[in-house]
């Protein structure tokens, strides 16, 4: 590749990845923003205003998102670490058909199945709870777990927890001192991408969460239907933050590991 075309794409992609940031941070400031001004004619601290008074359930639903999406990506973490590695190591007899009933929930409409989980949640005292809305974000977190840390295994040397062994270690001292160090850096982006899921989660959280469980997305979708595009910028700001704050905190720790 010349220098060129690597100006070219990174020009490409930084355009591609600030444009949008720009975009809402201009309309989260716009008093008035009307065709064809290239730039809004009135500049307004109204939204912000908005987002951030005492009366708002702008902090009730980010603290709601927090608690809902680092609950499921522990949770859903955890529970994914065995089937991943029973499947990434070749441990199982008929391989594909387990991998094909793990990656189901996946393929399934979320709409189509999200009705079902209802009823059942309501059956269990469920519904309307945070932990029933993190069950139900588990349906489609634990699939892309099992699959991100699948390949991690499929290249981890399990002769490392045989000298473990012969040197006298317990299992629980050869997953602690051996495996998860191995495998941390697949489990930091199985985290990442998990919580990332079930952050933006929408349908489950409204139909689970019976409106009772405040998210941000569900916040950010009520400001879109209600066709405020200050509102929308300065809470879509918001929705993205915590998720760049978590990449920020997760990859230079994914990269010293590599290194």
């Amino acid at each position: 590749m010349n220098r060129s075309l690597k100006v070219t794409l990174g020009v490409g992609l930084g355009v591609s990845a600030t444009l949008p940031l720009a975009l809402l941070v201009l309309w989260s400031v716009a008093g008035r923003w009307y065709y064809p001004a290239a730039l809004p004619t009135e500049w307004s601290l109204r939204a912000w205003q908005s987002v951030f008074a005492p009366t708002s359930q702008v902090w009730s639903a980010l603290w709601g998102s927090v608690w809902v999406a680092t609950v499921t990506a522990v949770l859903g973490t955890a529970i994914a670490l065995p089937a991943a590695r029973v499947l990434g190591l070749g441990q199982v007899k008929k391989r594909g058909r387990l991998s094909a009933l793990l990656l189901a929930p996946l393929v399934l409409p979320s709409f189509a199945s999200v009705m079902g989980i209802q009823v059942m949640f309501i059956r269990l005292g469920l519904a309307d709870t945070r932990p029933g809305v993190v069950l139900a974000h588990l349906i489609p977190v634990v699939p892309y777990a099992v699959v991100l840390l699948s390949g991690v295994f499929g290249s981890y040397d399990t002769r490392l927890e045989v000298v473990a062994r012969s040197l006298g270690a317990n299992r629980w001292q050869v997953f602690w001192r051996v495996t998860l160090p191995v495998v941390m850096p697949g489990v930091l982006v199985s985290v990442l991408f998990a919580f990332l899921v079930s952050w933006s989660e929408y349908l489950l959280t409204l139909i689970v969460g019976g409106g009772q469980v405040l998210t941000l997305p569900l916040l950010l979708f009520s400001a879109v239907q209600g066709g405020d595009y200050a509102i929308t910028g300065a809470l879509s700001l918001l929705y993205i933050a915590p998720t760049l704050l978590v990449f920020a905190l997760i990859a230079p720790r994914v990269q010293g590991w590599r290194t």
